[in-house]
C-alpha cells in the first residue's frame, strides 16, 4: 500500500504503526520521525517563512472569512506518487489542505485511492484515529496493540495524580499574538497531569483570549506551547507577553512558574506524542510525583526578572 499523509500528526501515526516504508509522500511541515524529511512533499503553504505571529493570525482570520485554506496540494507530485491511501483532516479549517480539494484530487487520480479524514477533539479521539488509520492500512491488530501501549502510559500518569491534593490552576497558552487559550485535548491533559485548566475548555476549540481574562484567571502555572512553533521561535515572542500591563503581577510570573515547550512537536499535534506532552506537563506541575521519562525534553523554565 502506498500512503500519502496530509498532516504531521497523521505522519506520526503512520510511522508509529510501523508503516514508514509504505509512506510515499508527506506535507512540507512533516518533520518527525526525522527520516520522513527525505520524502516527497505533497503540500505547499501561503504563509511567508518570515511572517510574524500577528501576521500569521491575520492571514488565518482572512482565510476563515472566505473558507479558503492556507495550504494546497502539489498535484503533480501527488499524481506521480500514485497513492492507494490518503490521510487528511478537517479539524482546522485553514491550517491544512481543504477537504474539498483533497476529495477532488482523489477522484481525479487513477485507482480511486481511499481517503480517510481524521477529526479528533480529545485524547480518546486521537486513539480512535490511530485505529482508523490501522484499519485503512490493514493493520488493525497492530493499531490495537499500539493504542493499548499509549493508554497504559496515560493510565500511569492518572494513577499517580490520584494522590495529588493541591492542584494548581494552569493556563496552556497556544498563541501569543494575540493570546489563545488551548482547547481540544489540552485541558484534558492538564486534568490528568494533576492541574486545573484556568481558561480553556476540554473538547472545545482554542479561542482568542482577552488579556484581561488572563489577568482575572491569574493562573498559578503558565505553559506556553505555541501552535507550529518550536521553543526558540516561541521565545522570540515572549517580549510581547511581557509588554502587557499586569504581566509581572501574575501568580505564575511571581513564583517563576512560566514554562515554554515545543508546541510544534507537542500539544499541537493530535498524534501519539500527545502522550509525551502529558508526561512533560505532569513533570512540570508535580516533579516529585511525575518523573520525566528518559528521552523526553523538559519544559524550559522562563524566569522573568521580576522586581
Amino acid at each position: 500500500m502506498r500512503i500519502i499523509s496530509l498532516l504531521p500528526s497523521a505522519t506520526e501515526i503512520i510511522c508509529g504503526l510501523g508503516l514508514r516504508e509504505q509512506l510515499v509522500g508527506v506535507t512540507h511541515e512533516c518533520d518527525y520521525p526525522l527520516d520522513v524529511a527525505s520524502l516527497p512533499k505533497v503540500t505547499k503553504t501561503l504563509i511567508p517563512h518570515d511572517a510574524t505571529s500577528g501576521e500569521i493570525d491575520l492571514l488565518v482570520r482572512e482565510r476563515l472569512k472566505t473558507h479558503a485554506a492556507l495550504y494546497s496540494l502539489n498535484m503533480d507530485v501527488v499524481t506521480q506518487l500514485e497513492p492507494d491511501l490518503i490521510v487528511t483532516q478537517s479539524l482546522c479549517d485553514v491550517c491544512a489542505v481543504a477537504q474539498s480539494e483533497v476529495q477532488a484530487a482523489a477522484s481525479s487520480l487513477p485507482g480511486n485511492p481511499k481517503v480517510i479524514n481524521l477529526e479528533p477533539s480529545c485524547l480518546n479521539d486521537v486513539f480512535h484515529c490511530i485505529v482508523q488509520v490501522g484499519d485503512a492500512a490493514n493493520q488493525s491488530e497492530r493499531a490495537s496493540r499500539y493504542v493499548a501501549q499509549l493508554q497504559a502510559r496515560v493510565d500511569a500518569v492518572a494513577k499517580r495524580s490520584e494522590s495529588i491534593l493541591k492542584r494548581p490552576s494552569v493556563m496552556l497558552l497556544e498563541w501569543i499574538d494575540p493570546p489563545f487559550c488551548a482547547g481540544h485535548w489540552s485541558p484534558e491533559l492538564v486534568a490528568i497531569a494533576g492541574g486545573r485548566e484556568a481558561i480553556g475548555v476540554a473538547g472545545q476549540r482554542s479561542v482568542t483570549t482577552a488579556w484581561e481574562r488572563i489577568l482575572q484567571a491569574d493562573p498559578e502555572v503558565l505553559l506556553i506551547a505555541c501552535c507550529g512553533f518550536n521553543v526558540q521561535r516561541t521565545l522570540e515572542d515572549l517580549p510581547i507577553l511581557e509588554s502587557h500591563q499586569g504581566w509581572r503581577s501574575l501568580a505564575c510570573v511571581r513564583s517563576g512558574r512560566v514554562h515554554v515547550v515545543d508546541g510544534s512537536a507537542y500539544f499541537s499535534r493530535p498524534g501519539p506524542r500527545l502522550v509525551d506532552s502529558l508526561e512533560i506537563l505532569a513533570h512540570v506541575l508535580h516533579p516529585n510525583v511525575h518523573p520525566l521519562p528518559d528521552g523526553l525534553p523538559p519544559a524550559m523554565n522562563y524566569a522573568s526578572d521580576v522586581q
